[in-house]
């Protein structure tokens, strides 16, 4: 039998023996009177408590043992003794395994080091761990445990704990930004008939009761834009999207989306929104317009830095890419893509090697080809460009944003084209053209990867350690166990 083996043998040995007590090792309601924090900022000698967490340290001396129980938030230490809790309770609390989780009822004192302390008077075990909790000083560091075994993480790595506070935070102040501001939180399908809004391979289901095939959607856009037909000038919605395609440390399939929509305004004062929410929320979380990232300094001081795709390109390779055979320039430069790609997708490749290498400090990319963007209005003097710009923060595209187009013939013209050349991905939505054809007024859209914002203000190096619940490869039958 394995040490892990023996471990949890003895733990269910344990958990047996509290039963042929009479005692239960999962114990029911127990609600504390405060929190460990609200108790250590309200601290008052001899004052009576009633608090629950997890024991995660525990150091004996005889007849007395100090230990520390745990919260969501902050940590106490405990301190028990024979004479106070009775022999054969006292030989319960020392029985106990670290990451049993407890309630405890004492008062406090300060103990002749200066610790603040509970003296236990009473305690409960409210369930019994069974497992081993990581070893304390190395934590637990394999990358594919943690987030495959995420609760494991969340007990024993306070910094984790911290950037999943910090992401609830953010997007708490986001909706308070947008509401403040007149904003309306709406809610649209998450099932589509038809996967419409962006570029994307669909996640496909099927409905039973309606026999008919649906889609998790890739974007809210098409029902976001339907309100602003129905008179709803201002909204957002913070939402779910599902993209089936690859997973890197910026991709997740299942991603967390702000998506709004002002009618009346434009591209450019969604600039103006996205500058002042983001550099907001830099400096309430972190009191400074600069912050760090890896190991690079990123200043938010506004205004922020814009330049046009095709002339960063240019400025880049020096080519005239609006004139130029892209794939026989892109394959001279040496920039990888599949013989069926198609010449615009492979300009944005291109767009990815040499330009966003150097988008560090936040960069409002503006004035992209029309054949990018087929929902995006085109400019009024160069129809081959659209007015919209996506916001690269540390070479990652954090936004994305249009004029909306509500012309509904040429958005009929455009998404028909677009579907000739990507195929079964895409339909046309001929609800959403009937839609523009009641008439939508002209608007400005704005999207915000809230995982990848989440990243940035943390200083996270990956997707996956902003989202609790990563999606991960299958595990192999001889994975290591935690």
């Amino acid at each position: 039998m394995s040490p892990e083996s023996d471990l949890v043998h003895e733990r269910k040995a344990k958990r047996e023996a509290c039963l042929k007590q009479g005692i239960s090792a999962y114990g029911s309601r127990f609600l504390p009177l405060e929190s460990i924090s609200q108790t250590l900022s309200q601290f008052a000698d001899a004052k009576k408590v009633r608090l629950a967490g997890r024991l995660m340290a525990r150091r004996s001396h005889g007849k007395s043992t100090f230990g520390d129980l745990k919260d969501e938030h902050a940590k106490i230490q405990l301190y028990a003794k024979e004479d106070l809790l009775g022999a054969s309770e006292y030989e319960r609390f020392i029985q106990l395994d670290l990451g049993d989780i407890i309630g405890v009822e004492g008062s406090l004192f300060v103990s002749k080091m200066g610790e603040r302390t509970v003296k236990v008077e009473k305690f409960t075990l409210l369930s019994k761990i069974l497992r081993e909790l990581p070893e304390k000083w190395h934590g637990l560091r394999d990358v594919e445990i943690r987030y495959r075994h995420r609760y494991i993480d969340l007990i024993v790595n306070e910094e984790v704990r911290r950037t999943f506070h910090l992401r609830s935070e953010i997007v708490r102040d986001i909706r308070r930004f947008l509401d403040d501001r007149g904003f309306l939180e709406v809610e649209t399908p998450m099932m589509q008939p038809i996967p419409g809004g962006a570029r994307a391979k669909p996640f496909k289901t099927h409905h039973e009761a309606l026999n008919t095939d649906l889609f998790l959607r890739v974007a809210p856009e098409l029902y976001l834009k339907r309100l602003l037909v129905g008179g709803m000038e201002k909204v957002y919605e913070i939402n779910r999207n599902f993209r089936n395609e690859g997973l890197s440390i910026r991709h997740n399939p299942e991603f967390t989306m702000l998506e709004l929509y002002q009618a009346y305004a434009d591209y450019n004062d969604m600039m103006a929104i996205t500058e002042e929410l983001i550099s907001g929320l830099v400096k309430k979380i972190h009191g400074t317009e600069e912050i760090t990232y890896g190991e690079r300094s990123v200043n938010f001081g506004r205004p922020w830095r814009r330049i046009s795709f095709f002339k960063a390109l240019e400025e880049k390779t020096k080519l005239n890419w609006r004139n130029a055979d892209i794939k026989k320039e892109a394959k001279r430069l040496g920039v990888e893509f599949a013989p069926n790609d198609e010449a615009i997708d492979v300009l944005n490749a291109v767009f990815e090697t040499f330009v966003e290498p150097d988008l560090w400090d936040p960069t409002f990319v503006i004035d992209y080809p029309a054949e990018l963007t087929p929902l995006a209005k085109p400019q009024e003097n160069d129809p081959g460009l659209v007015y919209r710009f996506e916001l690269y923060i540390a070479k990652i595209e954090i936004a994305n944003a249009f004029s909306e187009l509500n012309d509904p013939v040429i958005q009929r013209q455009k998404l028909e084209k677009q579907m000739e050349i990507i195929g079964g991905n895409k339909l046309v939505d001929e609800d959403f053209l009937m839609a523009l054809e009641y008439g939508m007024p002209p608007a400005g859209g704005l999207g915000i990867g809230i995982d990848r914002l989440v990243m940035i203000l943390t200083n996270r190096p990956s997707i996956r350690e902003v989202i609790l619940f990563p999606q991960l490869r299958p595990e192999a039958p001889d994975a290591v166990k935690p």
